[in-house]
């Protein structure tokens, strides 16, 4: 699904709702989505963050409206949507972004965690797509984003909560897509893949480790996915991957789990923990949002790229796909052309 600019408010392409808006890739995606055009519905708990987004995007020149609301409140959720569309009018892409985690070794994790982190991660998501498709629906248009990860595909350790809850997400995202298909609508779905990313999630998250959190892996800047999610709501395609390590992932995991388990067994515990020790009584945002404006990166900036040379080819393959059938094209001809010469000089 490719949207057009409405030439008669302002070049505005649409109005795109992202959950999880005020901090990390969420803040990320608030200004990608303005710079490609779009007015913006921000909504999360922290408003300190709401507020920060908020004027982001206006300083961009577009529209923005935000609500305070937990998204494992179905209804809220809810009342939230209608509230963006009596202000800035009906939303185009829903972008089910929000998230929560707990890093702790399973054996030391508590129900409630489980109950938090599947009722945010989890169930926010299909909250958000049933508000998205209640007003997409009736209207036979729209996109609805969802944020996945490689962990929907491969569980690590430490995360167990989280890679549950993306897990279900996957299949969630399944189940939906075949049902809009049979139903032949208009309404588009998409899933995002992510890799390790430096978003203040390290730094928010609950967390039983004896040192600092932090991504494993190589790490991306929340820049690299926001330009992946705005297109992905765009070009209707059924799954994107961010970064080569998720695709490495993806694939990897469905040819030799086994070898999966072995490597985590090993580098899993280590790699997501830095060398410095964590405060045990440090605050965390599983039930309250952490006070203040935090922006959309980490503490990895040093160790974080703005590139992947897998994203840009997945953004760029139909022109390289055209491209390549040109060069194709006049190859062959200049072949026959020479064939036909060669032929009738003898």
């Amino acid at each position: 699904m490719k949207m057009t600019k409405d030439t008669n408010n302002n070049g505005r392409k649409g109005v795109a709702v992202i959950t999880g808006a005020s901090a990390g890739l969420g803040r990320a995606c608030a200004r990608e989505f303005a710079k490609n055009g779009y007015d913006v519905g921000l909504l999360a708990r922290g408003v300190e963050g709401l507020e920060g987004a908020k004027r982001e995007v206006e300083e961009m020149g577009r529209k923005a409206v935000f609500v305070q609301v937990d998204v494992a409140d179905a209804d809220a959720v809810d009342k939230a949507a209608s509230k963006i569309e009596q202000e800035l009018g009906e939303i185009d892409v829903w972008v089910n972004n929000a998230m929560n985690s707990v890093f702790s070794p399973v054996k030391k994790m508590e129900p409630d965690d489980y109950k938090r982190v599947t009722e945010v991660t989890y169930l926010g998501q299909v909250y958000g797509t049933l508000s998205a498709l209640k007003r997409m629906l009736p209207r036979d248009r729209g996109s609805i984003v969802l944020v996945g990860s490689a962990l929907a595909y491969r569980g690590i350790p430490l995360q167990s909560a989280y890679c549950g809850s993306k897990h279900a997400i996957q299949g969630f995202y399944d189940s939906l897509r075949t049902e809009l298909m049979h139903d032949k609508s208009n309404v588009k779905v998409t899933m995002v893949q992510l890799p390790a990313m430096n978003t203040t999630q390290f730094g928010f998250v609950k967390t039983r480790l004896p040192n600092k959190p932090k991504p494993m892996g190589k790490i991306y800047q929340p820049e690299v996915a926001a330009e992946v999610i705005v297109y992905a709501a765009e070009h209707e395609r059924r799954e994107y991957r961010v970064g080569y390590p998720t695709l490495q992932a993806i694939i990897g995991n469905k040819i030799a789990p086994w070898f999966a388990d072995y490597v985590l067994a090993n580098n899993g515990i280590k790699g997501q923990q830095t060398d410095q020790p964590e405060d045990p009584n440090r605050q965390n945002n599983l039930y309250d949002p952490l006070p203040g404006d935090h922006g959309a990166h980490g503490t990895f900036d040093d160790q974080s790229t703005y590139f992947s040379p897998q994203v840009w080819l997945s953004l760029h393959r139909d022109k390289l796909l055209a491209g390549a059938l040109a060069v194709g094209g006049v190859v062959l001809g200049s072949m026959l052309t020479k064939k036909w010469s060669d032929k009738y000089d003898d």
